[in-house]
């Protein structure tokens, strides 16, 4: 019969805090990959926005400075107006650039719809590399490196770049020799308390974006996409309304100009 294995007390507590870091990583995979799928469909939504009503705030933006500017020459006494042109000049080019931006990132679709298997695959990535997890300095900087860069590839649901940081990870190495008891301890309870400190995080950035201007706005319009509305292309077209009233006016002014 074989003698039964005694662990030692620093072994025991070592192997129910490695239990707790293991139950704590599979939390941790999925907070992240939760926040990682906010992040992007909300970037998703917010790209459609702007291709179907950004540039129309663009365009409105920049007849606004236009009339205001003529209104300015026209009344060089008053700065006031003349502050408001130059304001109006200032936030038409930054919209005008925002627009253009956005225009040249978009996605080939409008939804961010990642395949359970990129979910698994994100998990499986996130509980490998995680900063949180790190023994040193230099893996936790490498760890940042390999996490950012796994988000992003997420949110181009690029399935070959995750596999790609997954062997940058493994091929980078880890340390080979043996670890005392006790410094395994230690580094076990650490990584618990960075881990809980991240999930807590977590649940701070998710709550921040679902309470962001942008996220409600997703939200109000999906809901009205759910009961037959395209609110996006309504907007659009009292937009296009209000940009073509105020060319008609225009016109008509110098209509009224010219035959003075």
């Amino acid at each position: 019969m074989l003698p039964t294995c005694v662990l030692t007390p620093e072994e025991e507590e070592l192997r129910q805090k490695n239990r707790e870091l293991t139950y704590l990583q599979q939390e941790l995979a999925e907070k992240e990959l939760l926040l990682s799928t906010c992040r992007s469909d909300l970037g998703f939504f917010e790209k459609k926005y702007n291709r179907v009503v950004g540039s129309k705030y663009a365009e409105l933006d920049r007849l606004r400075a236009q009339v205001l500017g003529f209104a300015s020459s026209m009344n060089p006494a008053k700065s006031q107006l003349r502050e408001e042109a130059e304001t109006a000049r200032k936030h038409a080019e930054q919209t005008e650039q925002e627009a253009g931006d956005w225009e040249d990132t978009l996605p080939l679709n409008n939804k961010f719809d990642p395949s359970e298997d990129l979910k698994k695959l994100f998990r499986e990535a996130a509980k490998k590399i995680h900063p949180d997890l790190a023994n040193t300095g230099e893996e936790r900087e490498k760890r940042h490196q390999l996490m950012a860069e796994l988000n992003r590839a997420y949110d181009n649901m690029d399935v070959m770049r995750i596999q790609e940081i997954v062997k940058d990870w493994e091929d980078w190495g880890r340390l080979s020799e043996e670890i005392p008891i006790g410094v395994q301890l230690v580094k076990s309870i650490r990584k618990i308390a960075q881990v809980k400190e991240r999930l807590a995080g977590i649940d701070g950035e998710l709550n921040a974006l679902e309470n962001s201007e942008m996220y409600r706005l997703k939200e109000r319009i999906e809901q009205a996409q759910r009961n037959g509305r395209d609110v996006l292309k309504e907007m659009s077209l009292d937009l296009e309304d209000k940009i073509s009233s105020i060319k008609t006016r225009v016109f008509k002014l110098a209509d009224d100009l010219i035959y003075l």
